[in-house]
């Protein structure tokens, strides 16, 4: 019997929480074909709200602590979205062009790509997913696109004043 590592949120610093919903995932619930990887690869609409006062910025990330690496595999991770964003809508994974404001970007995944890129993992036991919005308190991160993705969820964790999580799982 295995088990299953934990997800990097249990052993971090522990933050508020604010309520985050989605019209395309559920809390433990497995993620449809168009999500991954093999399928659609569009990223799920979240919506967001009750950040606390003093959000400058947001981050959205997707994580698999159960990829075989010893480090998860990062999926998602949009940066320096606006504090006052309250959704992404379905897709807006798929390219900078789809996140507000002009300082959003994605940063690099461990595809690599620039952009959400969905479930991938190898056949087995099923992944999570953990799809997180955090809420910031800085304007911009201090890294770039090419930024390493474990680094950025480095400076993402020392700037979190908040943090909301849905994690969906998916198997082949």
């Amino acid at each position: 019997m295995s088990v299953r590592p934990p997800l990097p949120y249990e052993f971090l610093p522990q933050v508020p929480s604010f309520p985050l919903t989605s019209e395309d995932i559920t809390e433990g619930g497995t993620l449809a074909k168009e999500f991954v990887y093999s399928g659609g690869n569009l990223s799920p609409q979240l919506a967001w709200s009750g950040l606390p006062e003093g959000t400058r910025s947001i981050a959205v990330t997707c994580y698999d602590p159960d990829a075989p690496t010893g480090s998860g595999w990062w999926h998602w991770l949009a940066l320096n979205l606006p504090a006052g964003t309250a959704a992404l809508a379905r897709g807006a994974g798929s390219s900078d062009a789809g996140l507000p404001g002009e300082a959003s970007f994605h940063a690099r995944n461990d595809f690599p790509g620039h952009k959400y890129d969905g479930a991938a993992p190898p056949p087995g036991a099923p992944h999570r997913y953990a799809f997180a919005v955090h809420a910031l308190d800085v304007d911009a991160l201090d890294v770039t696109a090419d930024t390493p993705a474990a680094q950025v969820g480095f400076h993402i964790t020392f700037h979190t004043l908040a943090r909301a999580v849905i994690t969906a799982e998916f198997g082949v």
